[in-house]
């Protein structure tokens, strides 16, 4: 950073819930905010949220709307764009944007750019996501309700997955596609009557309105369903935090993070993170929350410092 720069108490990458419940809680500290964000929500598939208390059902962008109107509210600057890269020095972040979007300094750094669903390569997967293929039970899972669905294993949580879902419906079967049950797991599945079909799967069929009718295995059978579910690679957004220094890892067995403590403070000093590229699991609400608390804890840290400042400082009127 120079002495040009404009510089910003915070910066927060990541314009979701995560982000947004951050900046309302920095801008109503009377923080200098400003928030960038690509316009590429994880939810952006989906109809509706769910789960999240007085605003169940309501579409993504509806809700991220609403979320920027209430932040500009209170000075929150509000950037579309891509952050191409970012450095540390100077007791701060000074952050490039693409496409000569010029550059943003800041005292302290919140990432909440998300994940990306790396989805399993099986045709009609990725054109029917987030409507009739799904992950989440809690997100999606009322509206799976009563209906045959398909379980299709593809990563270690599979079973898991089944026995969630199981609760929602009495017909559902799990395809061992690429990650067949243990002999423990298809004891789990048998007592909640959970068939096991053997082989791979080889595409989605759809009917010539685009809806799910079933899933065909690679020997050519058709099993009926109306909903299938698959189990995403998750993959944190998390370039820039290793740019910085944070470390990205592999979590569980189904994708990158990076690690924080509770409040969301990395290793890094005076970078912070929020929502799914630390909690993969984290819903809308849980990521809105865990900005809300990054935000609190990134404003307590600044107080601090602005304490030392002050302590440092000569006294008013002090001969120079």
């Amino acid at each position: 950073m120079n002495e040009t720069d404009e510089i910003y108490d915070v910066a927060i990458v990541g314009g979701g819930p995560a982000g947004l419940s951050a900046a309302l809680i920095l801008g109503r500290s009377r923080r200098s905010v400003v928030v960038v964000d690509a316009g590429q929500p994880r939810n952006a598939p989906a109809a509706a949220v769910h789960g999240f208390l007085t605003r169940d059902g309501t579409p993504p962008r509806d809700l991220l709307a609403a979320a920027r109107a209430e932040v500009a509210a209170y000075g929150v600057r509000l950037v579309d764009g891509e952050v191409a890269g970012a450095a540390a020095g100077d007791g701060g972040f000074a952050l490039t944007l693409a496409g000569g979007g010029g550059r943003l300094a800041a005292r302290r750094l919140l990432v909440a750019g998300g994940l990306v669903d790396e989805l399993p390569d099986i045709p009609g997967v990725r054109e029917l996501w987030g409507d009739q293929v799904i992950h989440c039970p809690y997100c999606h899972g009322w509206e799976a309700r009563e209906k045959p669905i398909g379980i299709v294993a593809s990563g270690p949580m599979a079973t898991h997955q089944a026995l969630l879902f199981r609760q929602l419906s009495d017909d559902v079967v799990l395809f061992a596609h690429t990650q067949p049950p243990t002999a423990e797991q298809r004891a789990d599945l048998a007592a909640r009557d959970i068939r096991v079909i053997e082989g791979e799967v080889a595409a989605l069929e759809v009917d010539g309105d685009g809806r799910l009718t079933g899933v065909r295995l690679a020997t050519g059978e058709t099993v009926a369903r109306e909903v299938v579910t698959v189990a995403p690679r998750f993959v944190g957004r998390t370039h820039l935090l290793e740019s910085l220094g944070v470390e990205a890892t592999e979590h569980a067995g189904v994708g990158i993070r990076v690690a924080a403590d509770p409040t969301g403070r990395t290793e890094v000093p005076g970078v912070w993170v929020a929502g799914n590229v630390t909690d993969h699991a984290a819903q809308v609400i849980v990521a809105a929350a865990a900005g809300a608390t990054a935000g609190a804890h990134i404003n307590a840290d600044l107080v601090a410092e602005d304490v030392r400042r002050a302590a440092a400082a000569p006294p008013v009127g002090a001969a120079s």
